[in-house]
């Protein structure tokens, strides 16, 4: 069961009673079926145990899955997007574990999330038998959805019905115009970026070259000029 309870300022989920961490570290190309299937795996380690588990993306990805089918009223970040080519580009690798590491991070220290008999399963479990049950058994779960609600434990104190609903308009207010702000926010940072990448870049380019010029200017008058300055004109 998941615990809400009363904070300074309205209700909140209660901390993990074991707070800990999770690295995910060393990448490592695999192979399997003599080499026919490749794939990169991580050595991820929790702090409460300090026992490493090696998981490939398509393990994280089946984990968010369960999360988003159970926790419908709570929001999971996405996972880094896959990529069809360029798997095992070292630069893609390291990016990807750099996102897999800020993923865990949310899970982790998330007083709902970090406390998922799933989440603990994909952690602990280091024994390909086992897994595939656990697996299962979080596949087979029947308190996800809606049914979610059925295993909270709400607060004692009595609480008046308009101060809750008008908690809970305020709340929806809040996350449709956090919602619209944040796609517009993409929206014209995608354009902007669009922009730089083709138009801006060519002005950028002719006003380094009119910088360029005053630096060359300069060099004309050298009793005066000062080579410092010059070179920072003209890097």
């Amino acid at each position: 069961s998941y615990t809400i309870e009363m904070g300074p300022v309205g209700p909140k989920w209660k901390e993990s009673p074991q707070p800990f961490s999770c690295s995910i570290e060393d990448p490592t190309k695999q192979t399997k079926f003599k080499g026919i299937k490749t794939y990169i795996s991580y050595r991820v380690t929790p702090s409460h145990t300090a026992h490493p588990v090696y998981r490939r993306y398509k393990h994280f990805d089946w984990l968010y899955n369960r999360l988003l089918h159970k926790f419908t009223v709570i929001s999971v970040p996405h996972l880094p997007e896959k990529q069809a080519t360029g798997r095992f580009e070292e630069d893609f690798i390291e990016k990807r574990k750099r996102r897999l590491i800020l993923w865990m991070n949310h899970m982790t220290s998330h007083p709902v999330l970090s406390q998922y008999e799933g989440f603990e399963h994909f952690l602990m479990c280091a024994d390909d038998k086992q897994w595939k049950l656990g697996k299962r058994r979080a596949e087979k779960d029947e308190m996800v959805g809606a049914h979610f609600m059925l295993t909270l434990q709400i607060p004692n104190e009595h609480q008046d019905l308009q101060d809750v609903e008008e908690r809970i308009d305020s709340f929806k207010s809040f996350a449709k115009k956090m919602d619209d702000s944040v796609m517009q926010l993409t929206h014209v940072a995608s354009e902007l970026v669009r922009k730089h990448l083709g138009g801006f870049r060519k002005e950028f380019q002719r006003l380094g070259n009119a910088f360029q010029s005053i630096s060359q200017a300069f060099m004309l008058d050298p009793p005066h000029s000062s080579e410092t300055l010059n070179n920072a004109i003209s890097h």
